[in-house]
């Protein structure tokens, strides 16, 4: 994260935020491709016969975040569009854990769990970063006016 300096009465920071050492599309990208490999690696350990699909959902809802972080960084001019998708899809990856566990409670399978809140965690990781990455973008915004 960026610490924000002032000097003579305007805000010196970088132009682009960065989360962790990584810009936001590159976090989406790391995120996306951490979800993908835990749902490839969930749909193959699997104990159920015949396999479940349901396994690979962390991977399905991963390669969508995985894309929007790629996009981002190609087109540097719908980069906002892009971010605001993935905060949507990292909203539905904070969502779908909860209403799991309010509709049904703890899992028995840890298999679930582990990929139950490999879902919350990131999601809720990836709006804290987007969040920070907005208002960085709109302090930036507001000094550029002064």
């Amino acid at each position: 994260m960026r610490i924000i300096t002032e000097t003579g009465g305007r805000l010196d920071m970088d132009e682009e935020f960065t989360f962790v050492g990584l810009t936001v599309p590159k976090f989406a990208m790391a995120s996306g491709g951490l979800l993908v490999a835990w749902g490839i690696i969930a749909y193959l350990t699997q104990s159920a016969d015949p396999p479940s699909i349901t396994a690979a959902i962390p991977a399905f809802v991963g390669f969508p975040m995985l894309g929007l972080g790629v996009m981002a960084e190609r087109d540097n001019e719908n980069l906002r569009h892009y971010m605001h998708t993935a905060m949507i899809v990292a909203l539905a990856m904070v969502m779908m854990p909860i209403g799991m566990f309010w509709s049904m409670g703890v899992p028995d399978s840890s298999l679930t769990l582990a990929s139950l809140l490999a879902l919350l965690l990131i999601g809720a990781t990836f709006i804290f970063a987007g969040i920070r990455s907005f208002r960085h973008a709109r302090m930036l915004r507001e000094s550029d006016v002064k």
